[in-house]
Formats: structure tokens, C-alpha cells, sequence
């Protein structure tokens, strides 16, 4: 585990970052670990940084996340290893905006996965880190087999005063009785709930990627989309129009339909959605740009139209339908 450490300024402040247990950089310091996947950086994780904050700054301490450089399932399960709601620069971003001082990045490989739980204390976070508090939700689980609990963590630490601070679920704020969880964001994703999703997040749901070009289609009927490719390892919402914001490089935020499908209107038999999204009132290159696109509410399902002309018309209710859930 080896890497070299980084300072990316992030959210007005810099965000230090460590890739492994060997950066030379990883230096002796006070530190309140906070361990997880933080995959979305949802409510729920929220809370636990918040209380980590809250802890570091009695002590005079840093917050220092402890993650990973890919999903744990992607190693112990891939047959069903979930697809990410962020990528790794994402979660970078949403971290230091939650104030967190510095970001592990620990390489997560079979090794580390079947690691008992009393050692991964002992040798990772007293030994190596020096850890004196971690901070966790109180459905936190790690080690082999996911064997290790917040009880566990608790008994393990007690021979060397590592504090164990355990932090209540956040629930839903709409009536389902259930805690907010990547899992349940996921799940809203797929049904096409962005408005759920946003929710549970603390923010609007969003894809990046790089404008690729398309097959000019949009362009020729009058309604230009820039194309973005999205990853099979990235979640992004069910097949639909949606109604959502496009931010380009320079912070410019232009308000957007968006569609993602695989067009039956002219390819019946397409094997993968494809994200177009078309700027209302807007006609610049987009082509190369890393976009943003951040999803507002749901407009329609797709369906397939008997020509042009009927999806022009359903096209221009789109827009229209777009601008009034914007705010115009």
C-alpha cells in the first residue's frame, strides 16, 4: 500500500490526500477517523462527518476519512457489486465540503477483505494511524465477513483508549420508515425518483462525463443534444425525460431536458440508454467538456413515436414542461 500524498484545494479550503498506508506523507498527527465506502455522500453520512467535526474540534484534531479506491463488493461479490452514485473525484469534492481535513485512500483488495476485524483495529488504526477516536454510524460493520460491529470496534480498542463514537441512523424525511442509505438511493434511481433521491442526498442526483458526438439527430429536427456517455459502473436514474441543470467547466449552469434511452423512436433494438441533453436557449460547442448534469424531476417515460413530427410536438411539450419546473 504505497502512493504519494496530495493537497487539493477544494470548497475554499485544501483537502489532503493519502493513497495507502506507506505515503511518506502520512505522518504522525491527531487524527478522528472516520471509515466507510461514503458512496454518495448522503444525509446519513452527513451526520456521521458532522459529529467527527464536532469531535475533532474538541481535541484539536483533523477529520480523516478512511475509504477505499473501489467498492468492497467489487472484490468480495462482483457478481452483484452495486453500480456508484459518484465518481472518486466526486466524492472528493462532496467530502471536503463537508469539512473533512484528509481522505485514505486505501487499495481494497482480497488481503484487506478477509482481514479479521480485531487486527484491522490493532494494525491499521492504532499501530499505523495512531488513531485515538473513530466515528461511525451505528450500522457500522467491518472485517471478514463483515464480521466486525460498533461493539466490536469498541472491545477491540479498549486496551489502547481508542474511543468509539457511534452515530444514530438519519431516517427518511418522506414518510418511508427506513434510514437513508446508498442502497435506498440506488433504488429511488431506478424507479426514476430523483426527486427521492435528491432527498436522501442533501442535493440534487448527478452524472459527469465528457460530450462525445452523437449522430446529429437532435440537431436535424431542431432540438441539439450533447451526448454523454456514462460508465456501466455508474448508477444514473431509469430511462426518461427529465428536467435538470447542466453545468459546464466554467460554472455556467444552463437549464436543460434530458433524456435517457435508447431512442426507440429510431433504434428499436439498441443494447445500451444513452444521456442527451438538450440546453434550452443555447447553441455553443459543447463537444470535449466535462459536464455535469444534475437532475431536478421527472417529466415522462420514454416511448416510441410514429415519426418526426409527432416526436417534434412531444419534444416541444418536453421543453415546455422543463421550464415551468425550473421556475421558467
Amino acid at each position: 500500500m504505497s502512493g504519494h500524498g496530495t493537497v487539493i484545494a477544494m470548497s475554499n479550503s485544501p483537502l489532503r490526500i493519502f493513497r495507502g498506508l506507506d505515503d511518506a506523507a502520512l505522518i504522525a498527527s491527531r487524527r478522528v477517523i472516520v471509515p466507510g465506502t461514503f458512496d454518495g455522500v448522503h444525509l446519513g453520512h452527513s451526520a456521521v462527518l458532522t459529529a467527527a467535526r464536532s469531535s475533532a474540534d474538541a481535541s484539536e484534531s483533523s477529520v480523516t476519512v478512511l475509504t477505499f479506491d473501489r467498492h468492497p463488493a467489487e472484490v468480495v461479490r462482483p457478481e452483484s457489486a452495486p453500480r456508484l452514485l459518484m465518481s472518486m473525484d466526486h466524492k472528493m469534492e462532496e467530502l471536503a465540503a463537508h469539512g473533512v481535513d484528509e481522505v485514505l485512500v486505501l487499495p481494497f483488495d482480497i488481503t484487506l477483505a478477509m482481514m479479521p476485524p480485531d487486527e484491522f483495529v490493532d494494525e491499521v488504526l492504532i499501530e499505523r494511524l495512531g488513531t485515538t477516536t473513530v466515528v461511525v454510524g451505528e450500522d457500522f460493520h467491518f472485517g471478514a465477513h463483515r464480521s466486525g460491529s460498533v461493539a466490536s470496534l469498541q472491545y477491540s480498542g479498549m486496551h489502547a483508549d481508542l474511543v468509539a463514537i457511534s452515530v444514530p441512523l438519519r431516517q427518511r424525511a418522506d414518510g418511508v420508515h427506513e434510514p437513508v442509505s446508498s442502497t435506498a438511493i440506488r433504488r429511488a434511481l431506478d424507479g426514476g425518483h430523483v426527486e427521492e433521491a435528491a432527498a436522501m442526498l442533501g442535493r440534487e442526483f448527478e452524472v459527469r462525463g465528457v460530450v462525445e458526438p452523437g449522430d446529429q439527430r437532435g440537431r436535424t429536427i431542431g432540438f441539439p443534444t450533447a451526448n454523454i456517455p456514462v460508465p456501466k459502473t455508474m448508477c444514473f436514474p431509469a430511462d426518461a425525460v427529465y428536467a435538470g441543470w447542466y453545468e459546464r467547466p466554467n460554472g455556467d449552469v444552463v437549464p436543460t431536458a434530458i433524456s435517457i434511452g435508447r431512442r426507440p423512436t429510431f433504434y428499436e433494438h439498441a443494447n445500451q440508454s444513452l444521456l442527451e441533453a438538450h440546453l434550452i436557449d443555447f447553441s455553443d460547442d459543447l463537444y470535449g467538456e466535462t459536464a455535469r448534469v444534475r437532475f431536478v424531476g421527472l417529466i415522462r417515460s420514454q416511448r416510441r413515436f410514429d415519426g418526426i413530427d409527432a416526436l417534434k410536438a412531444q419534444l416541444t411539450v418536453d421543453v415546455a414542461e422543463v421550464r415551468a419546473l425550473l421556475g421558467g
